[in-house]
């Protein structure tokens, strides 16, 4: 295969993945069902915590769907488009092709470019574009995530420990599973878990402080 289709294959499903992440859910479904935009009600922010608070849990609930589509959509267009009709490959498989739309309809979501380059945290997004892509991985994580919060009670130093643990899991089961791509794949979720991270910079300053609030504390802020 020509390193130049490999190539255009890339660029595609990435830039289809980074235009659709970078696509509001709440100022577009909250346009469209009230003709207002978010941003001037409530905390102004275009993010799901102040939908559920302006407009109740049916908006805020469409406005879920609607970023969670927006990973699984990505990862079936690289998988199917890209990868299958398209014949584009790395290493012999697609996976690496739909870390790809994963890492960039995550980097949308996080700094889009329709609004400023200001997003969301893109855990809620990064997690369901990897179930799409590795269930095994994300399933992993997802206990690590569930443990870490069982016993600390807080969500972001539990988005934390997951999202670090995924390219662990990555490399770890698909190695094990005969992919020669595991060692790229895991990089793309190493990428992916670093956005987290630095995202939850204020949160990691808090814990150190001891002011970051626990489940059930107080209502959680928006994000």
């Amino acid at each position: 295969m020509g390193f130049l289709k490999i190539l255009a294959g890339m660029l595609l499903a990435s830039g289809f993945a980074y235009f659709l992440g970078s696509l509001n859910s709440a100022i577009l479904v909250c346009r469209i069902a009230k003709g207002q935009d978010i941003r001037n009600f409530g905390s102004n922010n275009a993010g799901l915590t102040n939908v559920l608070r302006t407009y109740g849990k049916k908006l805020a609930a469409v406005t879920l769907i609607c970023d969670l589509a927006k990973g699984v959509v990505s990862v079936l267009f690289a998988r199917f488009v890209v990868g299958g009709l398209m014949g584009i490959t790395v290493l012999g498989d697609e996976l690496f092709i739909c870390y790809l739309a994963a890492f960039f309809v995550m980097f949308g979501h996080v700094y889009p470019i329709y609004y400023g380059f200001k997003g969301g945290k893109g855990v809620l997004l990064g997690a369901t574009s990897l179930l799409a892509v590795d269930p095994l991985s994300c399933a992993l994580a997802l206990t690590v995530f569930a443990l870490v919060l069982y016993f600390s009670k807080y969500v972001s130093l539990s988005s934390i420990f997951a999202s670090l643990s995924f390219p662990v899991f990555t490399a770890l089961t698909q190695m094990a599973r005969g992919y020669d791509s595991y060692a790229l794949n895991a990089v793309m979720v190493f990428a992916m878990s670093l956005i987290i991270v630095y995202k939850h910079k204020p949160n990691i300053q808090r814990l150190n402080e001891g002011t970051e609030s626990k489940i059930g504390s107080k209502k959680p802020k928006d994000n």
